[in-house]
């Protein structure tokens, strides 16, 4: 592509020749995240194990960060429409596998077959845009992407809730099949030059191209580890402690033995060359931080509603929305205030410190938030956490320079779903393991009234009720906390990188 400016017809014919296939990407990639998580109440009604809930989550997400880099390095050596095509196949035949799991731990493994998908969906939508737009205009174009995730966040908790009450929660897992069908025939219409990477040099690579797939099983090797010593960890057993500290060390071995491999790998699974650049690993940090926060919540708001609130589906899809689309539309606005004004990280520091500030609010007064008050504030809470989304972005690729263009995108969503499986199982962790602090039996009564539902409610006595209570107020108090001290962190982050302007 020619460094020289582009006419605004130039630019609009390069940003929608790519957009349709990149946005569908993307809307499948953002519907997918919003509509389970509205059937992860009634998933837990039907499977059970409510303490490995959010393994369901967690799991997807997994897989996307051992995938995102993957793609990404893929996508620059072999072409980033024929790798779209790739993720795009392995995302639907794991819908379908979610859909026939008999039980939890299966469930999850489909979800990791999904997750191998999902992972580069992003990744490389981003990537075919960012080889086709520069950088200060990229942004301009923000507000598509942010109007995709809009619609796409606005009508997954909708959908996801008249489904799983209408036909059972197996359904949202099919509705991912004729959108991915969909992003694939628009995918085969890309312009064969731009989109198998000949600007790039994509195809002279190909041939040089090594798998590191020591650095793909050390991967491995630090995080399943790390998720299992975090499972244990919120039984807060004696019983449990053995296993969980040899988890433990051996995900600290793993990750030692890991930063050596990909020191003196040819083709590294981690791009540490562009983690050592430090806009590179600061924004990466803040996306992990965002991920966090906002896949934490959306993970397990719908718990909180269902078994606290007592409402259904339909209604949880409802008092969903604002936190599911407040990010979209926190990166819509923000994308076009940094387009017209250049500034970068002054907007993300204002904007997450914003919402740790209201998440501790939620934390400590959530008993006297109405029903229909508390979404709304949920709602500015993903705006504020919002505002990294086009920030953080856009700085990475220019940081990154175009030929890396598919390496930065990637570290980024790599960044972003570790940052969330990490989120969503530390809010779980602390959940349980307060759960399981204040009464040893608040646990299984807890579990009792998400398997059983409002009756089961019903059938426990005056002081089951009391305890029951109590325990849900302290535990949903202390995943309200991580999530607000991950927001500070990015928060902090934020406000002490460089305002780089662009």
């Amino acid at each position: 592509m020619s460094e020289a400016p582009l006419s605004p017809a130039e630019l609009r014919r390069r940003f929608f020749r790519h957009f349709p296939a990149a946005g569908t990407a993307i809307f499948l990639a953002a519907l997918d995240q919003t509509i389970v998580a509205t059937a992860l109440p009634a998933i837990a009604a039907e499977l059970g194990e409510v303490e490995r809930l959010s393994w369901v989550v967690v799991a997807y997400l997994l897989a996307t960060t051992l995938a995102a880099p993957v793609y990404g390095k893929l996508g620059d050596a072999f072409g980033r429409r024929r790798m779209m095509l790739v993720a795009l196949a392995v995302t639907a035949a794991g819908s379908v596998l979610c859909a026939l799991a008999p039980s939890l731990t299966l469930l999850a493994v489909a979800r990791l077959v999904q997750g191998c998908g999902g992972g580069g969906l992003i990744a490389l939508a981003q990537a075919l845009i960012g080889e086709a737009i520069p950088p200060r205009e990229r942004i301009r174009f923000q507000a598509w992407f942010g109007s995709t995730y809009v619609v796409a966040n606005s009508l997954g908790p909708l959908v996801g809730g008249v489904l799983t009450q209408q036909l059972g929660w197996r359904s949202v897992f099919l509705v991912n099949l004729p959108v991915a069908a969909a992003a694939a025939v628009l995918t085969l219409r890309l312009p064969t030059h731009a989109a198998e990477g000949e600007e790039t040099g994509g195809r002279g690579r190909s041939r040089t191209f090594r798998a590191d797939w020591a650095g793909f099983a050390l991967f491995v090797a630090f995080v399943v580890p790390t998720m299992l010593a975090m499972d244990r960890a919120q039984k807060l057993s004696v019983e449990a402690l053995p296993f969980g500290l040899a988890c433990a060390a051996l995900a600290v071995a793993a990750l030692v033995l890991l930063i050596r491999q990909e020191r003196r790998a040819a083709d590294p699974l981690l791009p540490l060359n562009l983690l050592a650049i430090p806009m590179i690993w600061r924004c990466d940090t803040i996306a992990a931080c965002v991920g966090a926060a906002l896949v934490g919540l959306i993970t397990f708001v719908p718990i909180y509603l269902e078994v606290v609130r007592g409402i259904g589906p339909a209604q949880i899809g409802l008092a969903m929305l604002p936190l599911a689309a407040g990010g979209s539309v926190g990166a819509l606005v923000i994308g076009r205030l940094v387009a017209r004004s250049g500034r970068t990280m002054v907007f993300p520091a204002i904007g997450m410190g914003v919402a740790a500030a209201l998440l501790a609010v939620v934390a400590f007064a959530i008993g006297s938030i109405g029903t229909a008050a508390l979404p709304w504030v949920l709602g500015l809470v993903a705006f504020g956490l919002g505002t990294s989304f086009p920030v953080v972005q856009t700085v990475v690729q220019v940081a990154a320079g175009r030929e890396r263009l598919g390496q930065a995108a990637a570290s980024l969503q790599f960044a972003r779903a570790l940052g969330s499986a990490a989120g969503a199982a530390l809010m779980g962790v602390a959940l349980f393991a307060t759960l399981a602090a204040s009464d040893p039996e608040a646990a299984a009564l807890f579990a009792r009234r998400v398997s059983g539902g409002p009756a089961a409610l019903a059938a426990m006595t005056e002081a089951q009720r009391a305890a029951l209570g109590e325990a849900l107020a302290g535990g949903f108090r202390a995943a309200f906390l991580v999530a607000a001290a991950v927001a500070s962190l990015g928060a902090w982050l934020a406000a002490r990188a460089p305002d780089r302007r662009l």
